[in-house]
């Protein structure tokens, strides 16, 4: 670090090590102290004298947004985490302080003519790339117009962040709960109705919460239970969050316009790798084409066999989809999901995910006791040949206040010779304890590879040069490559019998159900696809229209009805609780579009030999510890020899009709 800086380390890179997952104040001290260090590294580079370079100038510029990361992380965390209310509410302000520093450095004007007046001769290509996309950035923000027009830009940015902030926070405090009797528990797994046990009036109540909402959608066999629970998921939040999110439209909508763009989608897919709202929607086009035909004879299916069993049934709902297909896929491939659940109590799942990993990484994991921001979570030391490279948290279980969805996030941004990277899983599990072992359904199972995708990511892409480049650090359009990629190794037979054993008996999974739970889970990918298109249409067109023409339950019921065979159940307020609105704004296509990507890059991978083939090391070099270092076309090129194709997505696709699979 440049000997002029006075932020050249902070020894309290933690703000529950000074008390801040307990005390609002201490928590607002830590982040305090985290921007003026951050003040203070602009200021010194605001006073260099001389010609500007990369070592006195971006080494300033890098330390002023490590010490921004390093607050706004864990400022997110503990408003999504902290155990009291207090702390939760103190923590969303940091989180604006913090989004206002940092809207404030992105029109700063004084600092962009410094970076540009950089020579960048002789300089690392990962230097370069850095450079240009942060010059690109403050473009995009605007840092070019007028001091009053960076000044209505500055407002419109802090009002944008404290409406997001609060409308996932009335998701994160919105759970609902509903009623039951026991008859209505009908279908349920045992261990499930064994959590859930009648009050003196008879009376059973469940949550919205993944443990509880996602088996009752799944398993329950009773519609009205499944129509309640569906209705209590599908608006929390709900009418709170219809107004702050019109307001978060139109105010982005201002901030598209001041900046010369015809809409928000075109704003923020300008750096991405999509580059435009058009080209979005071409590639929107191109899924809804090779998926429709899969998603009809997917939806024929699982109606004709509805109406054997159920002959006055007219059509199948939104509510009782996911109940269809798991009983059609019951007969169809002869697999019940809940009988592999035995197969994944929790402990048993979170030693395979992380035994997966160490192996294909080469890296290994050592439990240690450090501090964490509540006694339920778990850290560990990441060791590559006995050489400490980073550390990761597990919060992986309900609690009350506690955010309620599956998420990786940064806690400590990796820098070489600086910090170690950092990073944390905040998920909703089933919690194991002495008489119920936690288990599982294998979409769990999926999920937790997903998000342990994240975490790799952000560790072995964390001993870059520059703040600015590391972790996922990327364009965001390709940020759920890692995670997307590392969920199909959940297919492999092999690697699912290494840590898949009855948690009563200790048997192995057999191959014949492996076997039949691939064949079941290959049969609905075109409804997958067909979702992921509703979410992804409905997300960009609310940012690439006049907000003032949105009517939110208009436009949210008639993209469903054009893209979902599955009857709309009225009152579903979903957009209220969408909370990759706030992230992600108009640019969920990521998903669909990473998803393309992945699998073309798990093709390369030797499907005889995983965990031990060239593909992972190559795949390690050439991608994850990147970071940001390159552009995501760069990596992908990188990684292929070629731009990605849809041969692997369409195979993957279309699996579910072959003969082998359907028998």
């Amino acid at each position: 670090m440049n000997a002029v800086s006075p932020a050249a380390v902070t020894a309290d890179l933690h703000a529950w090590e000074k008390g801040g997952a307990a005390s609002a104040e201490a928590l607002s001290a830590w982040v305090g102290d985290r921007l003026a260090a951050h003040e203070a590294a602009l200021k010194a580079l605001l006073a260099v004298e001389g010609a500007r370079t990369p070592e006195n100038t971006l080494r300033l510029y890098d330390a002023a947004i490590e010490q921004l990361s390093l607050a706004g992380s864990q400022a997110g965390i503990l408003n999504s985490v902290a155990p009291e209310k207090a702390v939760r509410d103190q923590a969303q302000e940091e989180a604006q302080r913090v989004a206002m520093a940092g809207s404030a450095l992105s029109l700063n004007r004084a600092v962009y003519d410094a970076l540009a007046a950089m020579s960048l001769d002789g300089v690392s290509p990962a230097t370069r790339h850095f450079v240009e996309r942060t010059l690109l950035q403050y473009r995009l923000a605007g840092v070019d117009k007028d001091r009053a027009t960076r000044d209505h830009l500055q407002t419109l940015h802090e009002k944008a962040t404290r409406l997001g902030l609060e409308f996932s926070r009335n998701i994160q405090e919105g759970g609902k709960t509903i009623e039951a009797t026991p008859d209505e528990l009908a279908g349920l797994p045992e261990d499930y109705i064994a959590r859930h046990p009648a009050d003196a009036e008879g009376r059973i109540t469940l949550t919205t919460d993944q443990p509880d909402m996602l088996p009752v959608m799944t398993f329950a066999s009773n519609p009205a239970l499944r129509e309640r629970m569906f209705r209590a998921y599908n608006t929390r939040a709900y009418p709170a969050n219809q107004q702050i999110l019109l307001d978060l439209l139109a105010t982005r909508q201002q901030i598209a316009s001041t900046l010369g763009f015809r809409s928000w989608a075109d704003l923020a897919t300008a750096d991405q790798m999509m580059e435009s709202a058009a080209n979005v929607r071409d590639f929107l086009a191109r899924l809804e084409e090779a998926s429709r035909d899969g998603a009809v004879h997917e939806h024929k299916q699982v109606l004709e066999f509805a109406r054997r069993h159920q002959p006055d049934l007219q059509a199948i709902d939104m509510a009782s989809r996911g109940y269809w297909y798991e009983q059609f896929r019951r007969s169809a491939f002869d697999f019940d999901s809940q009988s592999v659940r035995p197969y994944f109590p929790y402990a048993k799942v979170q030693a395979g995910v992380l035994d997966t990993a160490a192996r294909l990484f080469k890296v290994e994991f050592r439990r240690v006791d450090a501090q964490a921001w509540h006694p339920a979570v778990s850290v560990f030391d990441v060791y590559e040949t006995g050489r400490h490279v980073g550390r990761f948290y597990l919060d992986m279980h309900p609690r009350d206040g506690k955010d309620k969805w599956f998420s990786a996030a940064g806690v400590v941004t990796g820098v070489r010779g600086r910090y170690l990277p950092e990073a944390a899983l905040i998920c909703n599990f089933p919690a194991p304890s002495d008489s119920d072992p936690g288990l599982m359904q294998y979409s769990d199972v999926v999920t937790f590879f997903h998000e342990f995708g994240h975490l790799m990511h952000a560790i072995l892409g964390g001993h870059t040069e520059w703040a600015g480049l590391s972790g996922f650090s990327t364009e965001g359009d390709f940020i759920e490559v890692p995670s997307q990629m590392l969920e199909e190794f959940f297919r492999d037979e092999k690697l699912l019998q290494s840590f898949a054993r009855h948690y009563q008996t200790g048997e192995v999974l057999p191959s014949e159900l492996i076997r039949k739970m691939k064949g079941a889970g290959a049969f609905g990918r075109a409804d997958w696809v067909r979702t992921q298109l509703y979410y992804t249409t409905l997300s960009l067109d609310l940012h690439d229209m006049d907000p003032a023409q949105i009517d939110l339950d208009e436009i949210t019921q008639r993209l469903y009805r054009s893209l979902q065979p599955w009857t709309w159940l009225d009152g579903n307020r979903m957009y209220a609780s969408f909370g990759h609105l706030t992230g992600y704004s108009s640019n969920y296509y990521t998903y669909a579009f990473d998803k393309v990507i992945a699998l073309d890059f798990f093709a390369q991978f030797d499907p005889n030999n995983l965990l031990e083939g060239e593909a992972g090391a190559r795949y390690r070099k050439t991608v994850l510890e990147q970071g940001g270092s390159k552009p995501g076309r760069q990596m992908v090129r990188d990684f292929l020899g070629r731009d990605e194709e849809f041969a692997a997505f369409t195979k993957w696709l279309n699996e579910e009709f072959e003969p082998e699979l359907t028998r």
